[in-house]
């Protein structure tokens, strides 16, 4: 990569919206640009370029995208800027329209080309009217692929594949991130050592799916190694990782040999984030989701009866075309019926290019959003009674700082509640340091968080 040479180094300011996934791209092109003489700043009104990596996922993500793009422009006038960069999924999605109807922004970044973000501020610096940099779906990431840890410094997420494999019907991610590309066993181990030496203790393994990991590379030579099994496998034997947390499980992927290694392995976080999206067969199938009911069962049965304790959170889609009154109760009675730990919820956004855009018997938005309520409030007392039987129980707590509501507390996190995900847990009594795990004896607790003393 050319490096940008100057006498001065040039600020930059990121906004990284949306998943995590997108959040490890923006820390390779931090990772980038300080490389190539550029200083990261905080205040955008400081920056003479800032970057938007932007959300395409759904509605709303979309809206604040836009909605972040335009605040951001009001900078040419008020600051030092003079490069605003749209990057990442609205831009590959809508990357024949989106440059004529945001002339507020002057370079486009797809998600094949951001690991080039240096070389294509410098040529948008010398001609201003190249603004479009678009290549292929996705970039790859290798192990010296240069990044920025943007998380604490005892924290990091975990990249292991690109795209999707799955065709679910709500889904635009295909469309805009391509199919399945798995990385190498030993690149992502590599990866992962070199974290754990900067300092991380804990990682969270992330990909559109864990559970198809590989499944590209074998299915273009059978003698590859690579699956789920064994990739767990390798990174638990990084002795340095005290917490190795998967997310996004699809639940026909859940064997029994993988909860039996989750189980055997005490820095394997026992922690099952699967979303379900429905459960109703009818419902399962008009969301292209290749699994019955009795199977979401028997792998939620395997997980619970191998690992009592284990933790499981889980999503669903209301409002989806064609979901009755009958479809809906099926999926009530099921969460009061399997009392999951967390429960996440979607109000169904009908997406450009993907089966359940086209569909009929589209649902209202106020049928969606009384379902949404109902099923959430549902929720609510299965979380907060299983919050209230960590009372009395010892565990191990990670440090994150002080807590936003006031400084006289910590806040900190047990491995079974993912960063930005889950709640937290307030420690009331006692000190210790950023990074570091402690015992905390849980004294209260509320819906979603637990207050406990550091002993």
């Amino acid at each position: 990569m050319k490096e940008v040479v100057s006498s001065e180094k040039r600020k930059v300011h990121f906004i990284s919206l949306g998943c995590p996934k997108n959040l490890v791209d923006s820390e390779m092109m931090l990772g980038s640009l300080t490389k190539s003489n550029y200083e990261i700043t905080d205040n955008p009104e400081d920056a003479e370029t800032i970057v938007v990596n932007t959300c395409g996922f759904i509605e709303d993500a979309k809206k604040e995208s836009i909605s972040t793009i335009f605040e951001m422009a009001k900078m040419k006038e008020d600051g030092k800027l003079n490069q605003l960069v749209v990057a990442g999924c609205l831009t590959q999605r809508y990357k024949d329209t989106l440059v004529d109807e945001l002339p507020e922004a002057d370079v486009f970044v797809g998600s094949g080309e951001f690991q080039n973000i240096a070389d294509i501020l410098e040529k948008n610096r010398s001609d201003k009217t190249q603004k479009r940099f678009f290549n292929l779906p996705t970039f790859l990431q290798q192990e010296n692929t240069p990044r920025l840890n943007s998380q604490m410094p005892h924290r990091a997420y975990l990249k292991i594949s690109e795209g999707c494999l799955k065709r679910c019907a709500f889904c635009a991610i295909p469309k805009i991130r391509g199919n399945l590309q798995s990385r190498s066993l030993d690149n992502i181990v590599n990866e992962a050592k070199l974290l754990a030496a900067s300092g991380v203790k804990e990682i969270n393994v992330i990909s559109h799916d864990f559970t198809d990991y590989g499944w590209d590379l074998r299915r273009k030579d059978n003698t590859r190694v690579e699956s789920p099994v064994e990739l767990l496998r390798a990174l638990s034997e990084i002795e340095k990782l005290k917490w190795i947390r998967v997310l996004y499980l699809y639940p026909d992927g859940i064997t029994p040999e993988m909860v039996q290694l989750i189980k055997e392995k005490n820095n394997l976080v026992k922690y099952f984030d699967m979303p379900l999206q429905h459960i109703n067969n009818d419902m399962l199938k008009f969301m292209n989701r290749k699994m019955t009911r009795a199977e979401i069962e028997a792998a939620l049965k395997t997980i619970r009866t191998e690992i009592p304790d284990a933790v499981i959170r889980t999503q669903f889609i209301v409002g989806f075309p064609g979901e009755t009154e009958e479809h809906f109760q099926e999926l009530l009675d099921f969460v009061k019926e399997q009392k999951f730990d967390r429960v996440g919820c979607f109000k169904y956004s009908p997406e450009e290019g993907t089966a359940g855009g086209k569909m009929e018997n589209q649902i209202d938005e106020e049928i969606k959003e009384d379902r949404f309520h109902r099923l959430m409030s549902l929720q609510l007392p299965i979380s907060k009674k299983i919050h209230k039987q960590y009372i009395g129980k010892i565990l191990d707590v990670v440090v994150e700082g002080p807590s936003e509501e006031s400084d006289l507390l910590l806040k900190g996190r047990t491995s079974q509640q993912a960063p930005d995900i889950d709640g937290i847990v307030l420690i009331n009594e006692g000190t210790a340091n950023i990074g570091e795990i402690v015992k905390v004896e849980i004294t209260d607790s509320m819906e979603y968080d637990l207050i406990g003393r550091i002993v």
